[in-house]
């Protein structure tokens, strides 16, 4: 299953007995060759078609107002904070891979953590239109930010709200560095191997002089260790920032102290589903099967086992919270979840999130590579629902049954969510084509031949310094 395809144009490229020479020949043709894949072409019209309906339908809010959403009273949260939880969650991962992993020592990062970095950011960014659009007047969102403006008015710094600017662009920023920092040696490579001079200057500039000299490794190693424990704090934070949003509410269903670990739970867990969505689709069309393998597939795919039994637990406390509050309110709420007029929302959130992952105890569908794409898939629907439970059932029916709506999304809301799809994976399918979707430094630096020869040398295989492209 994982003999690379002799028709594929990227496929690894004979270079003799040298390993270093294929793990670069096979990442950097991705970037080099003159054409991508037709299914390149594909996904990228798809994407790009989704991404004027995005930019069209946020206009069309702009001008006539968030009234053309569903939204309304009670239900004024809807879809837009739906999709802003939602994508913010998918940001988890990359952090998750790349900086815990990597303190952690887990050398089977390498291969997946360039390309779930990038998800990060992309993610951070398609999360970070919504609240602005949200409010009504998108083109005053600077006043949530705490600089002087033409009101004289600052923020209100007790607001949730006002916590998720910060936590959201310290967040974007670090994983901005991060992700960076680790393309410069890749960058270096693609200059070096560049045939025209365009090329040839932009990724110069972007590698800023890097020679790979001892010195330099010294310092980059140094500096990305210090950037991974600046942003591992991240991975905790940012969620509980964003599941205060709700917590310090008053309000049914939300008034909870387990939001911000539940919260994080299935931020990672949706996180490492949509990390196995790219990387099963990436790892076929463009030759890189030696280097995502299976082997990285159900380490993964194990992750998801472990963070979708943490959800599940979650959901089960959930309940036991509720009874043991003796809140009337608390109870009717959960109880409304289970059999209310949203209940078809809440048992596809259980079937995708808590039946799903089981699965993957069996090792035939954990190493299969299409039955952990389709695992996935499933898994993102399912926390895209979980959102949609937790804000629309308890805005739905408040504390006065007078209040009491129903609330029925638009044909525009559906073009904003599936539009906020197409931002992502245009951004994402444009980094696959012209930057280093894998890192290869780090890839060659836990290679089966350094790790045997530092083995024999006795000391650890930390360092990137006599690694040659």
């Amino acid at each position: 299953m994982d003999a690379p395809r002799h028709d594929n144009p990227f496929a690894l490229a004979p270079r003799g007995d040298n390993p270093f020479a294929k793990i670069t020949d096979n990442i950097a043709r991705i970037a080099e060759a003159e054409r991508p894949p037709r299914a390149w072409y594909i996904a990228f019209g798809v994407s790009l078609t989704l991404l004027t309906l995005f930019l069209g339908s946020l206009g069309y809010v702009a001008w006539v107002g968030i009234g053309a959403w569903g939204n309304m009273m009670p239900v004024a949260w809807a879809f837009p904070i739906v999709n802003f939880v939602f994508w913010i969650g998918i940001g988890h991962a990359g952090t998750l891979i790349s900086a815990i992993l990597f303190l952690l020592r887990q050398n089977w990062r390498t291969a997946i953590n360039r390309f779930a970095e990038a998800m990060t950011i992309f993610a951070v960014v398609t999360a970070a239109i919504f609240p602005g659009v949200h409010i009504g007047r998108p083109w005053l969102p600077y006043y949530m930010v705490p600089i002087p403006n033409q009101m004289e008015m600052w923020p209100q710094f007790r607001s949730p709200l006002e916590w998720d600017i910060f936590a959201v662009s310290t967040y974007g920023t670090i994983s901005i560095l991060f992700w960076y920092m680790g393309m410069i040696p890749d960058f270096a490579t693609f200059r070096d191997r560049s045939k025209t001079t365009i090329r040839r200057l932009a990724y110069g500039l972007l590698a800023m002089g890097w020679r790979g000299s001892s010195r330099q490794w010294h310092r980059y190693e140094r500096a990305y260790l210090l950037l991974a424990a600046l942003a591992t704090p991240l991975v905790l934070s940012v969620h509980s920032v964003v599941s205060f949003d709700f917590a310090t509410a008053q309000l049914p269903g939300w008034h909870t102290t387990i939001f911000p670990p539940y919260f994080v739970a299935g931020a990672i867990f949706g996180g490492f589903a949509m990390v196995v969505t790219l990387a099963v689709p990436a790892r076929q069309l463009f030759g890189l099967k030696r280097i995502i393998t299976i082997d990285h597939l159900e380490l993964m795919n194990k992750v998801l086992i472990a963070t979708g039994l943490l959800v599940g637990y979650a959901y089960g406390m959930e309940f036991f919270i509720a009874w043991y509050s003796g809140s009337m309110y608390e109870g009717f709420t959960f109880v409304n979840r289970l059999f209310g007029p949203y209940a078809w929302a809440y048992w596809t959130m259980i079937t995708c999130n808590v039946l799903a992952p089981q699965l993957h105890w069996f090792k035939k569908i954990r190493r299969n590579p299409w039955a952990t794409l389709a695992i996935g898939v499933v898994i993102n629907v399912g926390m895209w629902f979980e959102r949609f439970v937790i804000i629309c059932t308890s805005l739905a029916r408040d504390f006065l049954p007078s209040s009491w709506h129903y609330y029925i999304p638009t044909a525009l809301d559906y073009v904003t969510l599936g539009g906020s799809f197409g931002l992502f994976f245009t951004l994402f399918l444009l980094f696959c084509r012209y930057l280093p979707m894998v890192a290869m430094a780090e890839v060659k630096a836990f290679h089966p031949s350094v790790l045997a020869h530092a083995h024999a040398s006795g000391h650890a295989a930390h360092s990137h310094g006599e690694i040659r492209n």
